[in-house]
């Protein structure tokens, strides 16, 4: 249907950003500061283990998955229009990379923009090749999470240490966190090792799967779906395993369970949108949301990059010394209570994108960030005129 567009990529995004702030939101609210929360959270009980058992590296990965998808799609887009690619991509990718700067250095340790940004531009060249050299990519990049991951875990088994416990105190101004992340990006931005060669496979995968009728109506569409889903049941009884096994296990729960896990909810959400919305689960094209649930996701995954960006400005704010200092006020208030505070501003931030995103979709086709852009990618795009 003219104007329309695929409504499950949207509603697997807000998804996945909401699930993402679940995980976020546990590393603001230490008082101890990023990273801490990695030995577990401070004087946590077991309900705080297992919500962040239930987020870690499932939502990440799920958006990783759907950028995939979205970068098929623009290379859909760029054969269709008979335009060079990756050629406007690369700037595409050279403007995520500044935002995620941007954001590493003044708002969050763990940025996941920077990452993106490389992993596409080594993806952008391997869309257009044959299923050879994608698949023998995607080997290639997974063996290498694999025995990193392995490698890793094999050390924090024989230390059998996770303590953040002998780490200077996380300064308490922003001036102060900010000359932290300039001067120490080797802790900060090690992740990169685990987060580029797995963004390769999972942009990769995201690609095929799309390329392979996920979101059809049809019945390869079906089958597709129906096996993520297994997948997806087989990563939830691995997670469960690997988190009984210690905190030793941590990697391996979120860089090679999770994508499992996340292949599962790609399975099932389009499968209960199809059954809800009718064929292909369109939505109209320009609206932001239409008063309900999936109404409220689709339009957090439509202004995406604004509300994952914005959630951390926000905990920033309320948990930081700088700001209110919930995390301080917090590390003296005993479970439960704590944990549902934690809880408590998890949904109210996420009520706050979704109200936000709503009102601004109703002005306007897509989120500030995502206008920012736009907007440079059509300056770059537009003829120097004398």
């Amino acid at each position: 249907m003219a104007g329309d567009r695929l409504a499950a990529p949207d509603v697997l995004r807000g998804i996945a950003i909401a699930g993402t702030f679940a995980t976020n939101v546990w590393v603001f609210a230490d008082p101890r500061g990023p990273g801490a929360v990695l030995g577990g959270f401070a004087g946590g009980w077991w309900v705080d283990d297992v919500l962040l058992a239930l987020s870690n590296g499932k939502f990440l990965a799920l958006l990783t998955l759907l950028f995939g998808i979205g970068m098929e799609l623009q290379y859909r887009s760029a054969v269709r229009r008979g335009m060079r690619w990756p050629g406007r991509y690369l700037a595409r990718a050279a403007i995520l990379f500044t935002e995620g700067l941007l954001h590493y250095v003044l708002i969050f340790e763990f940025d996941v923009l920077m990452g993106y940004a490389i992993a596409s531009v080594l993806v952008a060249w391997l869309v257009g090749r044959s299923r050879a050299v994608r698949i023998t990519a995607g080997v290639l990049a997974g063996g290498f999470v694999v025995l990193l991951v392995g490698a890793v875990t094999a050390v924090l088994v024989l230390t059998a240490d996770l303590s953040a416990d002998d780490e200077p105190p996380y300064p308490p101004t922003w001036t102060g966190q900010v000359w932290v992340r300039l001067t120490e990006p080797l802790l900060y931005r090690a992740e990169l090792l685990f987060i580029v060669p797995s963004a390769v496979v999972l942009f990769l995968a995201g690609s095929a799967l799309l390329r392979a009728g996920l979101f059809d109506d049809d019945g390869a569409g079906t089958r597709i779906r129906r096996r993520l889903v297994v997948v997806g049941g087989l990563g939830v009884v691995l997670n469960v395993v690997t988190v009984l096994a210690g905190p030793e296990w941590l990697f391996v729960e979120r860089y090679l369970v999770a994508p499992l896990v996340a292949a599962g909810l790609l399975g099932l959400v389009p499968a209960v949108l199809l059954r809800v919305r009718g064929p292909a689960g369109r939505a109209r094209r320009g609206r932001g949301a239409d008063g309900s649930f999936t109404g409220s996701l689709t339009a957090i995954g439509r202004t995406a990059m604004t509300c994952y960006v914005g959630q951390n400005v926000v905990a920033g704010v309320l948990f930081h010394p700088w700001g209110f200092g919930l995390a301080s006020a917090l590390a003296t208030v005993h479970a439960p209570a704590r944990t549902a505070a934690i809880a408590g501003v998890w949904a109210a931030v996420l009520l706050l994108s979704a109200l936000g995103a709503t009102a601004w979709l109703r002005r306007h086709d897509r989120g500030p960030l995502e206008a920012v852009t736009h907007a440079l990618l059509r300056r770059r795009a537009s003829p120097v005129t004398g």
